[in-house]
């Protein structure tokens, strides 16, 4: 039996049919005695869906769906696949619980590095479970809500993985400032242009882009007077450098502000921050980095 304090150590739970329940904790996985039934499997997929299969459609193709709380269960098992495209799953066979963390406060250390009289345009950059949705999460509430010394800003949420804002019919489920809005389940190629046009932000954040057509929407919104800021997965600076598809964010310096996260002293640890020549920026007075 877990006591209280590993529960909150608990970033994943892996339950998969025939096999022990796993959880991961810190990083490090640790395997419970108890071996997940068929039965069991058809009685969660029965919770997660309020027990109508039809309400998860949607979230069915995707592979994942999000729970109250901002918890995403992601699903694994026999895929339905139609003229060449995915259609659903069926015989759901594997569980991926991965518990929303809410660390109000984390964003507070890089004020220093990522408002200079303004937002800077940032990119956030960490392979995975490294806590970049986490901050991402923290900085719109910061950047929502503002400071004794800095207003809020009214902020864009593009949050196709429903992962930042965690919403449940469109109402997120996580703290932020009376200034956010939340475009959920959209593709954040479509959903940056939908979001200026219709709420005419100051700040948009989004998660995890990668695709040329992600980096031309970017690239739009800047033009537009937007400040970005976003998170990439990749190991540094220099290894994401290599993509192609980011190549017109290196040749137009589209960032002010590069972060690396990485998993040293846990998820969440700040590596190196740089600035739009990518040059390190040095340790300031007050702020741990690393």
């Amino acid at each position: 039996m877990l006591k209280e304090a590993e529960w909150a150590q608990i970033e994943e739970i892996r339950i998969r049919t025939d096999r022990p329940i796993e959880l991961m904790q810190g990083g490090k996985p640790r395997f419970l005695s108890y071996h997940t039934t068929g039965e069991d499997a058809a009685q969660l997929l029965g919770r997660l869906s309020n027990y109508s299969m039809y309400t998860l459609e949607e979230e069915l193709k995707q592979g994942y769906i999000t729970i109250s709380g901002g918890h995403r269960v992601g699903l694994a098992g026999k895929v339905i696949v139609e003229n060449g495209f995915v259609k659903g799953l069926r015989d759901i066979s594997s569980f991926n619980i991965r518990i929303a963390k809410e660390k109000i406060g984390i964003a507070l250390p890089f004020l220093p590095y990522l408002y200079e009289k303004h937002w800077c345009n940032t990119l956030i950059i960490g392979p995975p479970q490294t806590g970049k949705t986490t901050l991402l999460r923290d900085l719109a509430r910061l950047v929502s809500t503002g400071t004794t010394a800095i207003s809020p800003r009214k902020t864009g949420i593009v949050d196709e993985r429903s992962e930042i804002a965690g919403c449940i019919r469109g109402v997120p489920q996580h703290s932020f400032g009376h200034r956010i809005d939340v475009l959920d389940a959209c593709p954040k190629a479509e959903g940056l242009m939908m979001m200026i046009r219709s709420m005419s932000p100051e700040v948009i954040i989004v998660d995890e882009i990668g695709k040329s057509e992600d980096v031309q929407a970017l690239l739009e919104a800047i033009h537009a007077g937007v400040t970005i800021i976003v998170s990439a997965h990749g190991y540094s600076l220099e290894d994401l450098s290599k993509r192609p598809s980011f190549e017109p964010l290196w040749q137009l310096r589209v960032f002010d502000r590069y972060v690396e996260l990485n998993r040293e002293k846990g998820p969440g640890t700040i590596g190196r921050i740089f600035d739009q020549e990518g040059q390190e920026l040095k340790r300031r007075r007050g702020v741990d980095v690393c």
